[in-house]
């Protein structure tokens, strides 16, 4: 009994990985654009945020960042989205990320900030982390503008 038990466990494991596999080769990379900056204040910082959007956002399902308590915790936040989606300079320095989206039209408003005055990093990329099916997708990469 204990044999056909494991057998099955073992068959459902790799039915369950093949299945992720697929599900995420279906999904295309991420089409990442700079659409501009905006000036903003927080406290007595002057900050300048630079806005990023994920031109095919739609075809990503809003499940891949609906809330998953049974995943860890982004810091205190135990109701973080099943995708995380973090912004990289080039040389893959992590800039700022974003772990509770909520859905894939939040994909349109992705961004990083900077001190008023300071360059930004001259070019970027995001990954989108389906920590659910343990898959990443690395969009291409932008120009923020900066000289």
């Amino acid at each position: 009994m204990k044999k056909i038990i494991l057998a099955v466990t073992l068959l459902s494991l790799a039915f369950t990985f093949t299945w992720a596999q697929e599900e995420s080769s279906k999904l295309p990379r991420p089409r990442l654009v700079f659409t501009g900056t905006e000036d903003f204040k927080v406290d007595k910082y002057q900050l300048t945020r630079y806005k990023l959007s994920v031109e095919n956002r739609r075809a990503y399902p809003d499940a891949m960042f609906a809330p998953a308590p049974d995943l860890p915790p982004c810091g205190s936040n135990t109701n973080a989205s099943r995708s995380w989606v973090d912004i990289f300079a080039r040389g893959g320095q992590r800039i700022y990320g974003f772990c509770a989206l909520g859905s894939s039209e939040t994909l349109g408003h992705l961004w990083f900030a900077v001190p008023k005055g300071e360059a930004p990093p001259d070019y970027v990329h995001i990954v989108i982390e389906d920590r659910k099916l343990k898959t990443k997708l690395v969009s291409n990469v932008v120009s923020t503008g900066a000289p």
